[in-house]
């Protein structure tokens, strides 16, 4: 599936400049260099290596309440300054080529006043000029963030969801907590989701799947619009002709010096899906919650087990509580790495954003009685 990526802000930047590097390092390619970034500031970002600077778009440098950190005040002047500036912006998306993309992916940090007012405004923009959908991918806040970024956030939540036609949701806090992860981290490890969902199908493979995914199954999935989740794992295996030699010996009664992984084909892309779907999602949720999931199963063609497969599409309906689940192969001739995705869409039960909600109103009931309250003399 080929998209146009726009990346608005800082942290939005920083996301599409990581899918971008693991393309490359990679070779799962869905951007074909179509790919731009947005930010409001005086002066332009030295953080963005992989898009070149003609598509690095400056906005808002001429607006008194715009300094070179950013927006001087909250989502409203960030938008305010957005509309503003649509015609650049409008120029330097035609440098892309989003027509004949199957998509936008716009990329924000949904904490900060410019990912959450310049990401509404994009989005919505996006959305009337195009016919392709239009796909966002929000990243939460920590709670490290403080007050305004869970208040920023609350906001992006109510505008962008419902106006995105699928909204990829990534919850720094759930990611740096557990093992101290830094942000760098984190990052590239929702890039490299993103790049093993949305370039499936674009194989580096001569092998035919039996079940091969493509961009109508990606769409399908995101179909019903809301927050999506996104588990994946992997394990190393044995790939190309240095497996199937092991196998051939193994049969002929000729042991190699390493011990044998007992361990079946199925058993393992079993376990891989259940692991998946169970561990690290990029934002936390009830599965139950799923309207529809999407599993891609990638690695050497050999150890795409379809029983193994098909055991997992069982007991992932069984904890969706769907029969709305979507599955496809990915073989991969020269991976050694066998991986498991899984897309959950409209997940509806997600404590993160129950949780940033409830702060933000908080925040302006706070902020309501501290206006309301008379100065002491």
């Amino acid at each position: 599936m080929e998209l146009a990526l726009v990346g608005v802000g800082a942290t939005g930047s920083r996301v599409v400049d990581c899918i971008r590097e693991i393309e490359a390092e990679t070779g799962r390619t869905f951007t074909g260099g179509n790919a731009i970034v947005c930010d409001i500031s005086r002066s332009p970002t030295d953080d963005v290596e992989t898009v070149p600077e003609d598509r690095r778009v400056l906005i808002g440098d001429t607006h008194p309440q715009v300094t070179v950190d950013g927006v001087d005040g909250g989502p409203d002047i960030a938008a305010e300054v957005t509309r503003g500036d649509l015609p650049e912006i409008r120029r330097a998306l035609d440098a892309i080529d989003v027509y004949d993309a199957d998509g936008v992916l716009v990329a924000a940090g949904l904490g900060s006043a410019t990912g959450s007012g310049a990401g509404s405004v994009l989005v919505e923009e996006l959305q009337a000029t195009y016919d392709e959908p239009v796909y966002a991918l929000g990243v939460l806040p920590a709670d490290e963030d403080g007050d305004a970024a869970a208040l920023n956030a609350a906001r992006a939540i109510r505008t962008i969801v419902p106006a995105a036609a699928s909204t990829i949701t990534f919850d720094h806090d759930a990611w740096l907590k557990p093992e101290a992860e830094n942000r760098e981290d984190a990052t590239r490890a929702l890039a490299r989701r993103i790049c093993t969902l949305f370039a499936a199908g674009e194989r580096d493979s001569n092998t035919i799947a039996e079940n091969a995914v493509d961009s109508s199954d990606v769409v399908r999935t995101l179909e019903p619009g809301g927050i999506v989740s996104i588990g994946h794992a992997t394990t190393d295996v044995e790939s190309g002709t240095s497996g199937l030699f092991a196998r051939l010996l193994s049969w002929f009664g000729y042991d190699s010096d390493e011990p044998a992984d007992r361990t079946t084909d199925a058993a393992k892309v079993n376990s891989l899906v259940q692991q998946a779907t169970t561990s690290r999602l990029t934002v936390p949720c009830d599965v139950a919650s799923a309207e529809r999931a999407l599993v891609v199963l990638s690695g050497p063609p050999s150890a795409l087990s379809r029983r193994g497969f098909e055991s997992a599409r069982q007991w992932l309906e069984e904890e969706a509580d769907t029969v709305e689940i979507l599955a496809g192969d990915d073989p991969r001739d020269r991976s050694s790495t066998l991986e498991a995705l899984v897309v959950l869409s409209n997940v509806t039960d997600v404590p993160r954003i129950d949780d940033l909600q409830r702060a933000a109103v908080a925040t302006q009931r706070d902020d309501g009685e501290a206006a309301a309250t008379p100065p002491s003399e």
